[in-house]
């Protein structure tokens, strides 16, 4: 990679453009970067990273700094341009920092997002642009260049106060160093993750262990008595003989636990012949006692038969007799039917001859039969004039309703006419109304259009006035803090200006005996300077800078706050007055034309809402106008018809006066004498009938005498009332059976168990002992089910000991490979961790890695640390451990002179400085390769070359000038004068009051 030239802009103390041409400072091969204290030097270091990374080194990268430079008028922008040659491709990079720019319009900043841009140059010579993307540019550069930002700055931009503290630093403070630049993450990822899987491994372990455990416990639960012969295994989770010894416990559990079970089953043997002899002396106890029993109850039941034997015979006699009144009940009932009937007919008699005349009273149902058909003749006649009866009234009824109907049409034509005769006026009236509404919907339109403007004057007249006052507070702030900020600059040059003039005092007050000075590098101090009167020390100057800063902070938001205030003044102003104005209005003016306006459009809006219902109501009425006209001739119509059909009416009832007057003879209407001869046809049917049933119900009862009489006769009965009197119900004679049938049984039940051989035997024996017997066999029963139950226990015992012995073997199988994948995993991130006694050194991966590296770079420093040293000092990666800590990163210089190697923090001054240099052009080499090997043709060496005396200066000058052997260029950073006069190609950076500067000298 080689840097061609560099373009600054605004960027940190300098003001304006300033360019730097790398290609002709390089040709020189070496050149000097140099200027007063506070130029600017580091900041050309810092562009050229900003432009390949887009921020500069990390220890410049302070949150709230901004890379704009204070010194840049407000106008001109913050750029930094490099164009380099990385990868055989010459490309151009520009960036652009965010930043506050003026507003295009009116007063105030706004702010500049940052911006990127890539170009690169073609074989014809033109430039290309390849992106704007800030991401694509970042991963381009870096792909190109094979480097991070870190790596770039420490092989690119060597910082050589970085690598004094590296050689003085423990292997820590190292390893931190090397691992940004040889980017190791991914070994401590390997470490982190061999060590995660040693956790994992090792819970899956001890999970398992715990489930061993937990199945040991239930063994120890289920085992009983028989897990008590042998204590349990007092191993932990985790612990390598836990699962052996498991396993030999169990199996000793259960041989105890099947000798328990034989003993319990010769104790259930035992048991069961106990249970059994008992058993059998109960039932024959229990017999003896069932047969002693059933026959003294049969006893008692002999004596009770006998007792209910005259009863029986009484029941017997009663339940015959009942039987033969049975064979005369049916002649009975028929008797008593018939006489019922008898009495229900003649009831109907009497009182339906109560309603006749006094002249039918006796009459006989033949004559009143005669009567009956006579009026009937008489009623059939008066059917026609019945109905036209019925037809005169109907016509009586739509004469009425002819009448209503005309005094409602001649109602409704009146209605009619009243309101047509107002119709032209009506129509005048609502036509009017609809015009006018129109008028006022255009005018609300025109107001409308008119209001809206006339109020956001308004509104913006309001905010014209109030802005015009913080214009003027803004102003005045703005004079004010200019003032400070001015003070505040010129107290800070003037500490600044006096504070260099005694800057030899304050140098000399950190010199310490015996040490070299950071300065010239001499250990002896003859004559350091005191301070003078009025000396300005270093934090004086540091109050007095943030107190510029402050001030000038201060005066930038004044700035910004004067144009905000200033461009919304303006806009509020442009936006009261009218576009043909040129006079402001003032907020009365347009207070009052926005009444105005508001009053007449509120008005025009009001009369402009009727137009839909002047519309509505107009519509409405045409809509009544044409019903009105059309009921006036519909009720003339109707009127010409009642009066044809009133007269047909007229006619009609006329012809049917003449038969109803016939027909109605002595009665109000024909329907009144019909229904007078309807009641007596009826009257006289019912009597006529009720003659005939009285008749027909004597004869009946006359027959049901004689066969009852006949009847009883038979059945054995002096007299039918003797028969009735001796008459049972069907339950009644079910009762009187089921006692006879109930005493016979009782009998022969009796008669069967006095005869039986057993019973009486049982008898004449002692009474039987059943409550000692059963009590006997209830305590064998007790102790079966005691030694039966201890079987089941041992039985389900040995059971449940082979189920989890055969679990807990089953487990042991599972666990063997993953205890065996935890004792690999284990062992491996042991030695990786450097915590294993196979890592006799203690190293860890990632240290070993970088050990390596750290070898590699000591060898290549070595190359140049002899020239420069003239031979004495060669630089030695050493692995040994120092006290507690672990090995790996130890950094040793061996003397030549005196054969010794000592540890790199022994160096003086001017010897650590050239041993930094080495190892940082050694680093530089060995990263390189790291990054794929990409040429570095540009490289910055930053200060220490004031520690020097001039014979090493000159070696080391001879070292650097030999890089151009590889066609390399080198920049010194350094503001040591005798570098001015050894090195030619200079470039100069110039501290000016409006900026800095730079000049090149070749």
């Amino acid at each position: 990679m080689r840097l061609h030239r560099l373009t600054l802009t605004a960027f940190g103390p300098f003001g304006a453009t300033q360019e730097v041409d790398f290609d002709a400072l390089s040709s020189a091969g070496l050149f000097l970067l140099h200027g007063p204290t506070g130029a600017g030097k580091t900041s050309v270091l810092d562009a050229v990273c900003y432009a390949l990374y887009g921020a500069v080194p990390g220890a410049r990268q302070s949150p709230g700094a901004t890379l704009r430079s204070d010194h840049a008028p407000a106008g001109l922008p913050t750029e930094v341009q490099l164009e380099l040659t990385v990868g055989g491709r010459r490309l151009e990079v520009t960036r652009s920092p965010a930043q506050p720019r003026p507003k295009k319009r009116g007063d105030g900043f706004t702010l500049e997002k940052a911006q990127s841009r890539l170009r690169e140059r073609d074989p014809k010579g033109d430039w290309q642009g390849l992106s704007k993307s800030h991401q694509e540019i970042g991963e381009e550069l870096a792909q190109l260049i094979g480097m991070s930002r870190d790596q770039f700055c420490q092989v690119v931009l060597l910082p050589q106060g970085d690598f004094a503290r590296f050689l003085r630093s423990d292997a820590e403070a190292r390893g931190k160093l090397l691992g940004k630049l040889f980017d190791t993450r991914r070994f401590a990822a390997v470490e982190e993750r061999l060590a995660e899987l040693r956790r994992a491994a090792e819970a899956r372990v001890k999970s398992g262990d715990e489930q061993i455990l937990a199945l040991a416990q239930r063994i120890a639960q289920a085992g009983g008595p028989a897990a008590t012969e042998a204590a349990p295994p007092a191993d932990r989770p985790g612990e390598p003989g836990l699962a052996e010894a498991v396993l030999e416990w169990a199996a000793i559990a259960r041989s105890a636990a099947r000798e328990h079970l034989g003993i319990a089953h010769t104790v259930v043997a035992e048991a069961e012949n106990r249970q059994l002899a008992a058993r059998h002396a109960l039932d024959a106890e229990r017999e003896l006692a069932r047969l002693q029993e059933r026959y003294a109850e049969t006893l008692r039941r002999a004596e009770a038969l006998e007792e209910r034997c005259t009863e029986h015979d009484r029941c017997q006699e009663q339940l015959e007799r009942a039987r033969k009144a049975d064979r005369v009940a049916p002649a009975l009932e028929l008797r008593e039917e018939a006489e019922r009937a008898y009495r229900v007919a003649s009831d109907v008699l009497d009182r339906t001859r109560e309603r006749l005349p006094a002249e039918l009273a006796d009459s006989g149902a033949d004559q009143l039969a005669e009567l009956e058909r006579r009026f009937r003749q008489e009623l059939g006649t008066l059917e026609a004039a019945r109905k036209a009866e019925v037809r005169s009234a109907g016509i009586d009824e739509e004469r009425v309703r002819l009448n209503r109907d005309a005094r409602a049409d001649e109602e409704l034509v009146r209605e009619a006419e009243a309101w047509l005769a107002g119709w032209d006026a009506t129509r005048t009236e609502l036509t009017q109304r609809i015009e006018t509404a129109q008028e006022a919907a255009t005018r609300a339109e025109q107001l409308a259009g008119q209001l809206a403007p006339a109020r956001r004057r308004l509104d913006a007249a309001r905010r014209r006035d109030a802005l015009a006052t913080d214009v003027q507070d803004a102003r005045e702030a703005l004079a004010a803090v200019r003032e400070q900020a001015l003070a505040a600059h010129e107290s800070w040059l003037g500490l600044r200006e006096r504070r260099l003039r005694g800057i030899a005092a304050e140098l000399a007050a950190g010199l310490v005996a015996g040490e070299p000075c950071t300065v010239c590098g001499s250990a002896e101090h003859p004559a350091p300077a005191s301070p003078g009167e009025g000396h300005v020390d270093r934090a004086t100057e540091e109050t007095a800078l943030a107190a510029h800063r402050s001030a000038e902070a201060a005066r930038t938001r004044a700035e910004q706050e004067l144009g905000l205030v200033r461009e919304r003044h303006l806009t509020a102003q442009a936006a009261a007055r009218e576009e043909t104005a040129s006079d402001d209005p003032t907020v009365a003016e347009l207070r009052t034309l926005v009444d105005r306006l508001t009053g007449d459009h509120a008005e025009a809006h009001r009369l402009a809402a009727g137009t839909h219902a002047a519309r509505e109501a107009l519509a409405a009425a045409e809509r009544e106008h044409d019903e009105r006209v059309e009921q006036r001739q519909e009720a003339r119509n109707r009127a010409a018809a009642r009066t044809s059909q009133r007269e047909a009416l007229d006619r009609e009832q006329a012809g049917l006066e003449d038969q109803i007057t016939a027909a109605r003879g002595e009665s109000e209407s024909v329907a009144a004498h019909a229904d007078r001869l309807t009641r007596r046809v009826a009257l006289l049917a019912d009597a006529a009938e009720a003659v005939r049933a009285e008749q027909d119900a004597a004869q009946r009862r006359k027959e049901a005498d004689d066969r009852l009489s006949d009847a009883a006769f038979k059945a054995g009965f002096d007299t039918p009332q003797s028969a009735a009197a001796t008459l049972l119900g069907s339950a009644a004679q079910r009762d009187l059976q089921h006692r006879v049938d109930a005493w016979q049984a009782e009998a022969a039940a009796v008669a069967d168990r006095r005869a039986e051989q057993d019973a009486r035997e049982a008898a004449e024996r002692p009474a039987a002992q059943a409550a000692a017997a059963e009590s006997a066999h209830e305590t064998a029963e007790w102790l079966l089910r005691e030694a039966a139950s201890a079987r089941a226990a041992a039985r389900d015992r040995c059971a449940e000991l082979d189920r989890l012995s055969g679990r807990a073997a089953e487990e042991v199988r599972r666990l063997g490979p993953v205890r065996q994948e935890y004792e690999r995993v284990a062992r491996l991130a042991g030695l990786t961790a450097g915590t294993s006694a196979d890592n006799e050194r203690k190293m860890r991966l990632e240290a070993y890695v970088l050990a390596a590296r750290l070898e590699q770079v000591a060898a290549a420093a070595t190359a140049r640390l002899q020239r420069m040293s003239s031979g004495r000092y060669t630089l030695v990666h050493s692995d040994a451990r120092t006290g507690a800590r672990r090995a790996g990163l130890g950094l040793h210089v061996v003397d030549a002179w005196t054969g010794s190697e000592r540890d790199t923090s022994t160096l003086s001054g001017g010897e650590t400085f050239f041993a930094s240099l080495a190892l940082a052009l050694g680093l530089a080499d060995v990263v390189t390769e790291e990054a794929g090997g990409v040429r570095l043709d540009t490289l910055f060496i930053d200060e220490g070359f004031g520690s020097l005396d001039d014979q090493t200066l000159d070696e080391v000058l001879d070292v650097l000038d030999s890089l151009r052997e590889r066609d390399r260029s080198v920049g010194i950073v350094s503001h040591v004068a005798d570098l001015r006069r050894r090195i030619p190609a200079r470039l100069e950076v110039v501290k000016e009051r409006h900026g800095s500067t730079v000049h090149h000298r070749l």
